[in-house]
């Protein structure tokens, strides 16, 4: 391979690190897992105990469709969740509608295949560009790839089509059943974690600060967007809004080498020239309200109010006296209307034309789509010639495996495996109560579905422990077969589906993937240009003292930092990239979040006085 340049430094393509250590080592679990699985479990029992009381397990896979939606979307507040709940099913609907019909028309097991990876290659692009988030295209590409190989009429398929309605109709309504009880629950969490993050960024030193003031910056940021989507002014956004603020106030706390960012901004603004700290400046306001500040009583602080968030209390009071916040604003608490919600940027393309944007030509998500095609057919028709009489496994195997990038899609693979392995092993030994009846059958789906959402979040491999009987039951509702038949097509169709997907990772290499570092250094470039303008003052604060195009500067500049930090990732862990621009990254990151610390300093007070 030839030699490529990239801004007068000439670096060689080279490997990406396949990591052993870190694949199989044990994570914290999400905090909300209990979330989705119990949503998902209420969605399946409502038909599956049905269908046992009226004799027609055999449907169990049209219902499913529908039912497993509940596991979408539990990080949205409601109104939003309406709506991406919704939308899931009928995607889900769609592509079961296109299989069903697939199935009956089509009698070439090789074309029903290639059929089945454009479908799932169509689910992981369309998944990743919307940013639905977990579960993602798994449980799409699960469903629709089975049901290209289960006997079909065309005549049955709208009676099919309607009972996957129905199953996401149960679905919908079991997602949105918490409203009754906490209407603000999502937003809560979203703020908390945002709280929590700004506490360990509080007691961090050292080398630690950094990486604390990164995550922050992307929780605080997360919070933000999870409250813009959050219709109306009520009291409780407001008390939300101010919450989130007293979080973000600890990226103007701390600087990227632990020092205070006051000081930092004293010592040298934009320019590069000295300021001389006379008191009137940005830097001056900063520096008097944080002198004084105890990092460890404001960590205590922000997470006592993370765990009143967390279990429904009402909302913890944070405030600062009257001087300080005209200090830092330059308005009077009387003056600021601290009812007043933040607004989201106006510049970015939001709904559909975001979507549209990300698929646009040159988009690094179509170079993943293309694996996703190719690696799904070539695992299907290596199955098929194997003789394997499930090929839809190796195709799901291989869909599963398609991560951001070629360490990801490793490491992804051998958790699939090793996962898969353990959990044929546990469906050998489950088998004498599996054949006592269909109800033990339900009940141990359903409790697999539990498991298996309690135990992905902590590591992919130890969820799919639970994913594999699972799916194995599901077969077995359509028709007992031999148990070691099923157990040798579910290890063929794994190892060869984990194979070829992961060959084809290799071969079909993103090489977009640095060009979208270049894009997202460009972004922070322009993004800190007007970060600095409203800081410099540029920007006049309004009537209620958080100055919009200020609020919008910050909103811009932290999306940038994080996109960067996830272009940057991304491109690490790709196979045969030239060497990355490590060092103008870390600069553009440093310098960013000093940035967005000045304008923290200058647009958000920790509260206003209540």
């Amino acid at each position: 391979m030839g030699k490529h340049t990239t801004r007068g430094t000439t670096t060689r393509p080279r490997p990406a690190a396949l990591p052993i250590r870190s694949t199989v080592r044990l994570r914290r679990p999400v905090d909300i897992w209990h979330k989705p699985a119990f949503s998902a479990a209420g969605a399946l029992a409502v038909p599956d105990l049905t269908l046992l009381a009226l004799g027609r397990l055999d449907l169990v896979l049209y219902t499913s469709a529908g039912a497993m939606c509940a596991l979408y979307a539990h990080g949205q507040p409601y109104a939003a969740r309406a709506r991406s709940v919704a939308l899931v099913v009928l995607g889900m609907v769609a592509s079961l509608g296109i299989a069903l019909v697939c199935a009956s028309l089509v009698s070439s097991p090789a074309l029903l295949v290639a059929l089945a990876a454009l479908v799932a290659a169509a689910h992981k692009t369309v998944c990743d560009a919307t940013r639905i988030g977990p579960p993602g295209n798994l449980i799409l590409t699960f469903i629709s790839a089975s049901a290209f190989f289960v006997p079909q009429r065309l005549a049955d398929v709208p009676f099919h089509l309607a009972l996957a309605l129905g199953g996401g109709a149960v679905a919908w309504l079991v997602c949105m059943a918490p409203r009754l009880f906490r209407p603000h629950g999502p937003e809560r969490v979203a703020v908390a974690r945002a709280l929590e993050a700004s506490a360990a960024l509080w007691r961090a030193r050292g080398p630690e600060v950094f990486p604390a003031r990164r995550a922050t910056a992307g929780a605080v940021n997360a919070a933000w967007h999870t409250l813009f989507l959050v219709p109306g002014d009520g009291a409780e956004r407001a008390g939300l809004d101010r919450l989130l603020v007293h979080a973000e106030s600890a990226l103007a706390a701390r600087d990227h080498d632990g020092t205070d960012s006051a000081r930092a901004a004293r010592d040298h603004d934009h320019t590069g020239k000295e300021h001389t700290g006379d008191g009137r400046d940005l830097a001056g306001r900063a520096a008097h309200l944080l002198g004084g500040v105890d990092p460890e009583a404001e960590a205590d602080r922000c997470a006592a109010s993370a765990r009143a968030l967390r279990r429904g209390r009402a909302l913890p009071t944070v405030a600062l006296t009257p001087g300080e916040i005209r200090e830092v604003t330059g308005v009077t608490a009387e003056r600021r209307a601290p009812g007043v919600p933040r607004r989201p940027a106006p510049d970015g393309p939001r709904g559909v034309r975001a979507v549209r944007d990300r698929l646009r030509p040159g988009s690094p998500l179509l170079p993943i789509g293309a694996r996703v095609a190719v690696g799904c057919a070539l695992a299907g028709w290596v199955s098929l010639a194997a003789g394997v009489g499930h090929p839809y496994w190796a195709v799901v195997t291989a869909a599963s495996l398609y991560q951001a990038n070629t360490t990801l899609s490793w490491q992804r693979a051998v958790q699939r495996v090793l996962g898969n392995v353990l959990g044929l092993v546990l469906f050998i030994a489950l088998l004498p109560l599996i054949r006592t009846g269909h109800l033990a059958m339900v009940l141990l789906a359903l409790a697999f579905q539990i498991g298996a959402e309690a135990l992905i979040t902590r590591n992919y491999w130890l969820g799919s422990v639970c994913v594999t009987p699972m799916a194995l039951l599901l077969t077995e509702f359509g028709g007992h077969l031999p148990a070691g038949t099923l157990v040798h097509d579910r290890m063929v169709d794994t190892l060869v589906g984990a194979a070829v997907g992961l060959a084809c990772c290799v071969l079909v290499t993103n090489r977009r993937a640095t060009d979208r570092i270049d894009r997202a250094l460009a972004e922070v470039a322009a993004a800190r240009s007007t970060a600095l303008r409203a800081a410099d003052g540029s920007a006049g604060a309004g009537k209620d003292g958080w100055g919009a195009e200020a609020g919008w500067a910050r909103d811009r500049l932290a999306l940038s930092l994080v996109e960067l930090r996830d272009a940057f990732e991304v491109a690490s862990g790709e196979w045969w990239q030239r060497a990355l621009p490590a060092e103008r990254v870390a600069a553009a990151e440093a310098e960013g979040h000093r940035t967005l610390a000045l304008l923290v300093g200058r647009t958000s007070p920790v509260a206003p006085v209540p």
